[in-house]
C-alpha cells in the first residue's frame, strides 16, 4: 500500500517525468535567459558610442539614461533570439552544437520561447516611447521588423544577410545618441556602418574558409559566396571605415584650446591599429564572433586600450 500523491517508478522509469515537472519549472527562468544569449549582450554597449563621441558621458544624467537604452535593446535583441530559437527548434535538434541550446535541448518549450519573444518585443519599443522619444521607439521597432524578417528569410538573401546584420550593428550605435538628443555626424556613422561591415564580412569569411565545400550542412549562403568576394568586402569595409574615422578626428581641427595635445588627431593611430590587427584575424580565417576576438587577444585589447585613453584625453580638453 502506498501513500497519497507517492510517485511509484517502475523498472523503465515510468513517472519520472511526473517527478522533474516541478524542477523544469524552476528552471525555466534560467533556461530562458541562456537562450537570450548573454554574452551577445555586450554588442548592445554600442549605445554608448555616439554619446561618448560627443564627450556626454561625464553627466550622471546621461549615463542613467544610458542604462535604460542598453536594457531595451537588451530586451529587443533577447525577443528575437527567442523567436529565432523557437522557429528553428527542430533543424537545431539535428545540429552537433546547437542542439544543445535550451529551446533544441527541451528546456524551454517552444510556446513559452515564442510567448516570451513576443512579450519582450511589444514592451521594448512601448518602453522607449514612454521613457525616451519616439524616435528611440521607432529604431527599436525597425530593429525588431529587421530582424525578424532575417529569420523568417532575409538570412537566405545573397548580400542582404551581410546588410541586415550590419544594420543591427549601426542601429546600436544610433540609438544612444537618438534616444538623448544627439546629433550624430555623417562620419561617425559612415565609421559605424563600415566598421559593423568589416566585423560581419570578416566573420563570414571565416566560416566559409573553415566550412568549404560544406557551408550548406551549416549555413546555405556560405556555399553561394565565393571566399574572394567576401575578402573583397572586409578589405574595402576596412578601408572605408579607417577614411571615414580620419575625416571624424580632422572635424575638429587642430589641437583645442587648453589642450596639450590634438589628442583627437592622435587617436586615429590605435584605431587603425586595431582594423589592421583585427585584419589578421579575419587573414587567417579566425575571425569569429566579434567579441571574441576582441576580448581574447591581447594586443588588440591593449590597442583599444590606448585609443579610449586617448579620446578621454581628447573629451576631457587636457
Amino acid at each position: 500500500m502506498t501513500e497519497p500523491g507517492v510517485v511509484i517508478l517502475d523498472e523503465s522509469g515510468a513517472g519520472a517525468g511526473a517527478a522533474t515537472a516541478p524542477r523544469r519549472l524552476l528552471a525555466l527562468p534560467g533556461a530562458l535567459v541562456r537562450t537570450a544569449r548573454p554574452r551577445q549582450w555586450i554588442k548592445n554597449l554600442l549605445v554608448v558610442a555616439a554619446p561618448a563621441a560627443a564627450g556626454r558621458l561625464r553627466d550622471p544624467h546621461v549615463l542613467a539614461q544610458l542604462a535604460l537604452v542598453f536594457c531595451l535593446f537588451t530586451a529587443a535583441a533577447a525577443a528575437v533570439y527567442l523567436i529565432n530559437d523557437a522557429r528553428d527548434a527542430e533543424a537545431d535538434r539535428a545540429h552537433p552544437d546547437k542542439r544543445h541550446r535550451p529551446v533544441a535541448a527541451g528546456l524551454v518549450p517552444v510556446g513559452a520561447a515564442y510567448a516570451t519573444g513576443a512579450v519582450l518585443a511589444v514592451l521594448a519599443p512601448l518602453c522607449a516611447a514612454l521613457t525616451c522619444n519616439a524616435m528611440t521607439a521607432a529604431l527599436l521597432s525597425a530593429y525588431l521588423v529587421m530582424q525578424f524578417a532575417y529569420c523568417v528569410k532575409l538570412k537566405h538573401v545573397l548580400v542582404v544577410d551581410l546588410v541586415v546584420v550590419t544594420s543591427g550593428f549601426l542601429m546600436r550605435a544610433m540609438t544612444g545618441g537618438v534616444a538623448l538628443g544627439i546629433p550624430l555626424s555623417r562620419w561617425f556613422l559612415i565609421t559605424a556602418g563600415f566598421g559593423a561591415l568589416f566585423m560581419v564580412s570578416a566573420k563570414r569569411y571565416s566560416e566559409a574558409l573553415r566550412m568549404e565545400g560544406k557551408g550548406a550542412a551549416t549555413r546555405a549562403l556560405l556555399d553561394a559566396y565565393t571566399t574572394g568576394y567576401l575578402r573583397f568586402v572586409w578589405q574595402l569595409a576596412a578601408g572605408v571605415a579607417v577614411l571615414a574615422y580620419c575625416m571624424w578626428a580632422l572635424e575638429a581641427g587642430g589641437v583645442v584650446k587648453g589642450s596639450l595635445l590634438p589628442w583627437r588627431q592622435l587617436s586615429m593611430v590605435p584605431f587603425t591599429g586595431a582594423i589592421l590587427r583585427y585584419a589578421v584575424f579575419a587573414d587567417r580565417g579566425s575571425a569569429g564572433a566579434p567579441e571574441d576576438v576582441v576580448l581574447h587577444d591581447r594586443a588588440l585589447a591593449v590597442i583599444g586600450l590606448s585609443w579610449i585613453a586617448l579620446y578621454a584625453l581628447a573629451v576631457a580638453g587636457l
